[in-house]
C-alpha cells in the first residue's frame, strides 16, 4: 500500500499564485502592525489558500507484473541427430525446474525451425519475435535459445531484436560431433541448351579442428554421372554443366562420408537448371483456315527469336469430292515426325480452332498430354468447335486441361 498526496487547484495555476502572493502580503502587514489576532486571521487565509489548492490523498495498492522470459526451442531437423532431442527435452526439463524457485517470471515456450517446406534454414528470431509480439519490451526479462547453433537469421544489430534484455544460448550435441556438408555457392537458375553454365560449391569439414584434407566429388546430371574429381576442403570449387536438353536439368553433387559424422543427408546437394534454347520453337496446328491463321504468323513471326512450324489442316480424311490423289498439290502432315520422334523439340505447341478429324490418332495426344508433364507447354485456341462432339478435350489432353 503507497500513501500520496494528489494537487487538484479549483482555480488556474496562475490565479492560485496571485492569491498566495495576496495572503503573504496581508500576512506581512498583520505582522508588523501588530494587530490583535494576527495569527488567527493569518491562520485562516492560509487554510482558505490550501482549500483552493485542493489537496486529496490517496492509497494505492500495486500488484507488480511478472517479467516475461522466452524460451525457445529449436526443432529443426538437424536436433534430431544423435541425442540432440534428447538434450533439448532434458535442457526444457531444467528450466522450468529453475523458474519455478523464482515466482516472478512469466515462461513463454517457443517451438521454432520444424520445417513446413518453405522457409530455408532455421529462423528462431523471428519465431523469438512472433512469441513476443504481444508484450512491451520493458517487461521482457530475457531470452533462452536451446539450439545446436545453426541459426540462419542472427540480427545484425542486437537493436533488431526488439528488446534490450540478455539472450543466452544452450548449445545441445557435443564437442567430439563432426559433419561434411557441401555448400553451394553458385547457382544459375537458367542455360543455353547445348551451352554451358558454372555451378560453384565449397566442401565444408565441421568438428575437425580446420584440418584441411582431400575428398572426392561426384556430379551428375539427370542422374548420369558425367564427372568425378579431387577437392580441398574450405576452397572454392566450380564446374562446367552442358545443358543438354529444355526445361529442367537436375545437377547433383555429392562428396564421400567423413568418417563418424554426424549425417550423410548434406553430403549432396542439387541445382536445377532451366535449359532454355536460343530461339523459341513453336508448333502451330490450325485445324482450318480461317482470317485469324494470319494473326497468328505475323504474331509469331514478328520476333526474330522465334522459330514457327506451322501446318494448316486444308483436306481432312473424310473429305471426299471425287479429286484424284495425283492431282492434289497438298503437302502431308507429317504426324509421325511431329507429335512422337521430335515433339521435345518443341517449346510450345499451339492448337488453333482444331477439332478431331482423324488426323491425329489418340496415341498423339497421349505423346502431347507426357510432353506437357514433362515441362512442354501447350495452347489451345478454340471456337465452338471446342463445345462440340469432335472437341479435343475428349481425348487423352483432358488429364492436363483446366
Amino acid at each position: 500500500m503507497t500513501l500520496g498526496v494528489v494537487w487538484s487547484p479549483i482555480l488556474p495555476l496562475w490565479a492560485l499564485a496571485l492569491a498566495a502572493l495576496a495572503v503573504a502580503l496581508v500576512a506581512g502587514l498583520l505582522l508588523l502592525s501588530r494587530t490583535r489576532g494576527s495569527w488567527w486571521r493569518i491562520g485562516a487565509m492560509t487554510l482558505a489558500l490550501l482549500a483552493l489548492a485542493n489537496p486529496v490523498f490517496t492509497q494505492e495498492d500495486r500488484d507488480p507484473l511478472q517479467s516475461v522470459v522466452a524460451v525457445v526451442l529449436d526443432r529443426s531437423a538437424s536436433q534430431s541427430l544423435a541425442d540432440r532431442a534428447r538434450m533439448t527435452d532434458e535442457a526444457k526439463a531444467a528450466i522450468e525446474r529453475s523458474f519455478a524457485r523464482s515466482p516472478g517470471f512469466e515462461i513463454r515456450w517457443i517451438d521454432a525451425g520444424a520445417s513446413d517446406g518453405q522457409t530455408d534454414g532455421t529462423h528462431l528470431f523471428e519465431a523469438l519475435r512472433s512469441g513476443l509480439s504481444d508484450v512491451p519490451a520493458e517487461r521482457v526479462g530475457g531470452a533462452i535459445l536451446v539450439t545446436d547453433g545453426q541459426v540462419h537469421d542472427v540480427p545484425a544489430q542486437a537493436a533488431a531484436i526488439g528488446f534490450t534484455a540478455p539472450v543466452h544460448a544452450l548449445i545441445t550435441g557435443r564437442s567430439t560431433d563432426r559433419d561434411r556438408r557441401v555448400v553451394l555457392t553458385q547457382t544459375p537458375r537458367f542455360g543455353i541448351v547445348q551451352q554451358s553454365q558454372t555451378v560453384g560449391f565449397r566442401v565444408e569439414d565441421n568438428g575437425t579442428g580446420g584440418a584441411v584434407v582431400q575428398a572426392v566429388v561426384t556430379i551428375r546430371r539427370d542422374g548420369e554421372v558425367i564427372e568425378r574429381r579431387t577437392v580441398t576442403t574450405g576452397a572454392t570449387t566450380t564446374v562446367p554443366v552442358q545443358i543438354t536438353h529444355a526445361g529442367a536439368n537436375i545437377v547433383e553433387i555429392e562428396v564421400d562420408g567423413l568418417e563418424g559424422e554426424l549425417t550423410p543427408i548434406n553430403n549432396r546437394a542439387v541445382v536445377v537448371i532451366d535449359g532454355i534454347r536460343e530461339k523459341l520453337r513453336v508448333l502451330l496446328v490450325s485445324g482450318e483456315p480461317h482470317a485469324g491463321e494470319r494473326t497468328w504468323r505475323n504474331l509469331l513471326k514478328s520476333d526474330a527469336g522465334v522459330d514457327l512450324v506451322h501446318f494448316t489442316i486444308l483436306r481432312p480424311p473424310e473429305k471426299q469430292d471425287g479429286t484424284p490423289i495425283n492431282e492434289l498439290s497438298l503437302i502431308a502432315f507429317p504426324t509421325r515426325e511431329l507429335f512422337q520422334i521430335k515433339i521435345r523439340e518443341f517449346d510450345l505447341i499451339i492448337f488453333d480452332r482444331y477439332a478431331q478429324q482423324g488426323v491425329l490418332p489418340l496415341i498423339y495426344f497421349e505423346n502431347i498430354a507426357r510432353y506437357v508433364r514433362n515441362g512442354g507447354a501447350l495452347l489451345i485456341a478454340a471456337g465452338p468447335e471446342h463445345a462440340s462432339s469432335a472437341s479435343i478435350n475428349d481425348t487423352p489432353l483432358e488429364s492436363i486441361l483446366p
